[in-house]
């Protein structure tokens, strides 16, 4: 037996603070007590070894025989692996006997931890040894840092993650333990430092344009010796050149940035570290099926992908989560910008760019041509999801010369997502772009005309979208009398008088569109059509309203279409509510915005709001009625629209608001509307289905404690056009973690509690603090 005594070990002293990592400490400390091999594992510089060393300070006590560190980085030889750890833990000449009955020999029996740190390189080597080490000595345990599994029975693994980057319940959520790190190494570099209010936010954006790695954080606070931080943030888009020069004690691929994402590719094999470079190109993520076909080919066949991005995922390059029946993946910000690099200097960008502009386009295509079936919101949810990769295969088309089509056709395709997502703002400028770039006659230009036109009208911009329609007349006489382009003319013509309110232009020419739709086959836009027919009714004595709205509901039921059901309700309730049935109207309505997925439809959770004021209004419950107003209000802005411009509703509201003044007052009016304005669109539902007796919304703005930063009211802009996190994060080329932080800046900051709040917030304030800097969407 070994001649250890009690506390014996080799655990360096810390030479800088330990920060943060509570919840990881918690994890590993109970993985240890359920198991006797546990692994963290994480990419490089993320703090695996810093972690363990914490770790195994902290439970030292409960191993009477020591706690003993072997540090493997520098060893180059597996075949030495043996012979490595007996020198650490002292058993005196290796050249004598058998190191490995040595070894086993010393540890058996003994109650002892073994911290075996950077196992990748050596990692054959290191299962065998651990295995072979715990199956002789039942007393123990092992804990390992690697950047990949050893895969040895009873391995417990514990993937670092990044450092927190949100709050930490202070005074301010950017005082995080990622800021704390950075200040803390700062601070060592230069006395003088401090966070301020002024330094605090730039220092958080760094930290989160550097994925909360650690190394990546201390080697940015070292250049405050001769950058400022604002500076130091500008030139995170060449980081690795910045990010140089750490401590001269640690090892070479501790010291740049670089180097530490250096030593996991050339852990990869050939063919993984082509497909690291060829996954750079997606933006955000991505599914296997999209790997597949845009990054095989030329030296990784199709049916390798998997293997390759199990490969991947196994050495911590990529991260990876389920969503829904799919997994998505995605290469870290740093680890994406070093395979993009790695891609160019290949030559195989231009190339690769293309297949991934070609899937995406197939995957609008598709999303498109299955839009009205039992896929519907599965689609808008993938589409969501692929909102940053179909931005930057816009982007790509309309970067290519003679893309033009390319792009128009792409943006056109994508018009179900528009509806689902609300985003009708960004879809126009990109369909603005592609227009202006390909002036000729082509089905494409055709199409985009169509769409343009149709986002325009439900953004209420009449006369955007008669201007749409005059052009496609042109455009018709150009490419001759096709019927598709005369009912997509026919159509948007209808929609452009409806919206107008003129029920008499709109009605011939919606029923010459449906009859069209239906000898075309086409059950989506004949349901459509139905919809909009219906709304086009007012005369409670014509019961063509009626027959209207329930061919609606008949074709969403027999395709099975859940979304467009939900608007087939609204439309049947607005008719009952027309012919005086203002309680069955309202139930209806009710059961419409129930089955709303609310992220996917405000415009259509705002049309349900609308409608059960007039229902409120009628049962003599004003001040309910008035509030809900305010409500559907707030939530048209969120959706980019607004009722002044929604010609076939304007009637209802405006003799309903004239009834609820009558009886309520002007200044009660005004108070019971506001109120509505200012509750999140949860709030707004649950108010409105009757779950919460008064809505509670939360202090206005002007109570917040904090004013936004310029990148907060860039986000909060971006927030009031639909965007989510992660377009947020492809729009102003940042982190997703980045977007995310900044939406609960804003959340706490304004004291609200939904991204609803924060566009209805922005919205209010249009052109002056919320969008005075906010960027256009391309």
């Amino acid at each position: 037996m070994g001649g250890n005594v009690r506390g014996a070990g080799t655990l360096p002293v810390e030479m800088t603070r330990f920060i943060g990592r509570r919840h990881e400490l918690s994890q590993a400390r109970t993985l240890l007590s359920r198991g006797r091999l546990v692994t963290l594992t994480g990419p490089g510089g993320i703090g695996k070894t810093r972690l363990a060393l914490r770790v195994a300070a902290e439970v030292q006590r409960s191993f009477p025989r020591g706690v003993w560190l072997v540090e493997l980085a520098a060893l180059e030889d597996g075949n030495r692996l043996t012979q490595t750890v007996a020198a650490r833990l002292r058993l005196g000449n290796e050249a004598i006997g058998d190191p490995l009955a040595r070894l086993v020999d010393h540890v058996a029996g003994e109650r002892m931890l073994l911290v075996l740190d950077n196992c990748e390189h050596v990692l054959d080597a290191s299962a065998a040894l651990v295995a072979t080490l715990l199956t002789a000595a039942p007393d123990l345990q092992v804990l390992a840092t690697s950047r990949q599994t050893l895969g040895v029975a009873g391995e417990q693994v514990l993937p670092v993650p990044s450092m927190v980057l949100s709050g930490n319940g202070g005074p301010s959520p950017e005082l995080c333990d990622a800021v704390a790190l950075f200040a803390d190494r700062a601070a060592a570099m230069r006395p003088d430092f401090a966070l301020t209010g002024e330094n605090t936010s730039v220092i958080h954006e760094i930290c989160r344009r550097l994925d909360g790695v650690p190394l990546a954080i201390e080697l940015a606070a070292a250049r405050l010796r001769a950058l400022s931080a604002q500076e130091i943030l500008l030139r995170l888009d060449d980081r690795f050149t910045l990010l140089t020069a750490g401590s001269r004690a640690a090892l070479p691929r501790q010291q740049t940035l670089r180097a530490a994402i250096d030593w996991s590719h050339d852990l990869c094999t050939d063919q993984e570290r082509l497909l690291w470079s060829r996954l750079s190109v997606f933006s955000d993520g991505f599914d296997l099926p999209a790997a597949e076909r845009v990054c095989s080919g030329d030296g990784i066949r199709q049916r390798d992908v998997l293997d390759l991005v199990i490969g991947l995922v196994d050495k911590s390059v990529l991260a990876g989560e389920e969503r829904g029946a799919r997994m998505r993946y995605w290469l870290p910000d740093t680890l994406r910008q070093y395979g993009r690099e790695r891609l160019a200097a290949s030559g195989e960008e231009q190339k690769l760019r293309e297949r991934h502009r070609d899937h995406y386009r197939a995957v609008a295509e598709q999303a498109e041509a299955e839009w009205f079936g039992p896929d519907q919101l599965a689609w808008f949810t993938r589409l969501r999801a692929e909102h940053p990769n179909l931005q930057a295969a816009l982007e790509f088309s309309l970067g290519e010369h003679g893309q033009g089509r390319e792009a128009m056709g792409l943006a056109a395709s994508m018009w179900i997502h528009r509806l689902g997502f609300g985003s009708f703002d960004e879809g126009r400028q990109w369909l603005g772009r592609a227009l202006a770039i390909d002036e000729e006659p082509s089905p494409q230009r055709a199409k985009a005309l169509f769409v343009d036109g149709l986002l325009a009208v439900l953004q209420g911009d009449i006369s955007a979208a008669d201007s749409r329609v005059q052009q496609f007349r042109v455009l018709e006489s150009a490419l001759g009398e096709d019927p598709d382009l005369i009912r997509a003319r026919v159509t948007l013509a209808g929609l452009v008088a409806l919206f107008q309110g003129a029920f008499g232009q709109a009605v011939p020419l919606l029923a010459e569109a449906l009859t069209r739709h239906q000898a075309a086959e086409d059950a989506g836009n004949a349901a459509v059509t139905s919809f909009m027919l219906s709304t086009a009714c007012p005369d409670p004595d014509d019961p063509a309203g009626t027959v209207h709205a329930e061919r609606c509901l008949a074709l969403c039921e027999a395709h099975d279409a859940q979304w467009s059901r939900t608007h087939a309700l609204w439309v049947l309730g607005l008719d009952h509510y027309r012919h005086g049935r203002h309680r069955r109207a309202g139930t209806l309505v009710r059961h419409a915005l129930k089955d709303k997925p609310l992220s996917h439809d405000q415009w259509g959770v705002a049309q349900c709001l609308e409608v059960l004021g007039w229902c409120a209004s009628s049962a003599d419950r004003a001040e309910r009625a008035a509030t809900l107003l305010g409500a559907a209000d707030a939530t048209w802005r969120v959706a980019g629209s607004a009722l002044t411009g929604l010609g076939h509703l304007q009637a209802g509201h405006q003799q309903c608001e004239a009834a609820l003044r009558s009886e309520l007052g002007d200044t009660a009016y005004a108070a019971a509307v506001e109120a509505g304005g200012r509750l999140t669109l949860e709030q707004s539902v649950a108010y409105a289905l009757e779950e919460s007796s008064a809505p509670t919304p939360p202090p206005p703005a002007d109570e917040a404690s904090a004013p936004l930063t310029r990148r907060e009211r860039q986000v909060a802009g971006l927030v009031a056009q639909g965007m989510t996190n992660k377009e947020i994060a492809a729009e102003l080329t940042i982190s997703r973690r980045t977007a995310e932080g900044h939406v609960e800046h804003i959340l706490t900051k304004l004291g609200f509690t939904s991204r609803a709040q924060i566009a209805a917030w922005a919205a209010r304030n249009h052109g002056s603090d919320a969008h005075d800097s906010a960027p256009t969407a391309p």
